[in-house]
């Protein structure tokens, strides 16, 4: 195997998770510099020597929600919405 990629998630609560694409790998840390060391010795544990990667691959992600829509499209639909009513003198 010449590169196994991991999957690295800060925690809400803080810390990090990693976890390997392809392969039953799951570890934890407190910081970044702790997860490259647990990710090491993972893949360590995991392979016997002559399986090892060749390389490990920390691929970061980062959850974010976003709104739909933004208050200046709202404020423009229902401005329009408003304006199309009848009996309405604007």
């Amino acid at each position: 195997m010449k590169e196994l990629i991991f999957i690295v998630e800060e925690l809400p609560e803080g810390g990090y998770t990693a976890r390997a694409i392809g392969e039953s790998i799951y570890t934890e840390a407190d910081d970044l510099n702790d997860s490259d060391n647990q990710v090491r010795d993972a893949v360590h544990c995991h392979f016997e020597k002559s399986r090892r990667p060749g390389a490990i691959r920390l691929h970061f992600a980062r959850e974010e929600v976003i709104a739909a829509w933004n208050f200046l499209s709202i404020y423009q639909a229902c401005s329009n919405a408003q304006s199309d009513k009848p009996g309405r003198t604007d």
